[in-house]
């Protein structure tokens, strides 16, 4: 089964600095039809505009992944990190037992555009953790690449952060001809977030801020894409 969710169907919230849209409840948005889905728990598309951002602030017992579209998100917490993300990495923060972070916009004139990614851990009161990796566009054109991944399964993915969580999270660029094709698991959940662009998702069409929720399904198909950028989450039901 698929389910679709349009993009103008989400939580926005609009605080001046910061424009986000919320997939899931959050804050101030309460939908109990969308408190997640499996164990994904928050997808936010953020818009920081210059010179500002989310002070200090603490978080416990989370998986928090960070996806930089433009600009670049400045990273720093208590675990000593100081960080600035540019579009093409990938940061994961293990909140654990608690930390505290802050994330700015330092850029003059250049909004930072960027999702904010919370996934449920399956162990708590873990000791923090950091992690960023590079995605090369290549590992992504016309293919899925895996960029996050269960802890135990780190050696097996050369671009992926380590999550303590059972989700696997990929990224990918199609054009034109490209497709690709993702066996699933018809027991799990898959969820598929489209960042940019239009691509069709098991025949569906989605645009961007579209996403496509997928359960009892043995495989997914991604193809006609047009200046598709595409996030697809292998999560526990």
């Amino acid at each position: 089964m698929l389910t679709l969710r349009k993009s103008n169907e989400r939580g926005y919230a609009d605080h001046g600095w910061l424009k986000s849209f919320h997939s899931f409840s959050f804050a101030n948005y309460f939908d109990p039809a969308h408190m997640g889905f499996g164990n994904l728990r928050v997808i936010n598309e953020d818009r920081i505009d210059p010179g500002t951002g989310f002070g200090t602030h603490g978080h416990r017992d989370m998986e928090i992944i960070s996806y930089v579209l433009s600009g670049n998100l400045a990273h720093q917490d208590s675990m000593g990190n100081v960080k600035g993300i540019p579009p093409g990495d990938i940061q994961r923060m293990s909140a654990g037992s608690g930390v505290q972070h802050s994330e700015f916009n330092h850029a003059k004139g250049e909004q930072t555009h960027f999702l904010q990614i919370w996934i449920e851990p399956n162990v708590k009161g873990i000791a923090p953790g950091y992690e960023q990796k590079t995605v090369p566009e290549s590992a992504k054109r016309g293919q899925l690449a895996l960029v996050a991944v269960p802890a135990a399964d780190a050696q097996a993915a050369e671009y992926a952060v380590q999550i303590h969580a059972d989700a696997r999270m990929f990224a990918g660029l199609f054009n034109g001809a490209e497709t690709a094709q993702l066996p699933l698991n018809s027991a799990r959940k898959a969820y598929v977030f489209l960042v940019r662009g239009s691509l069709q998702v098991n025949g569906q069409t989605l645009q961007a801020g579209d996403a496509a929720m997928l359960q009892a399904e043995s495989s997914l198909a991604l193809s006609q894409g047009q200046d598709a950028e595409v996030l697809v989450f292998d999560l526990a039901a």
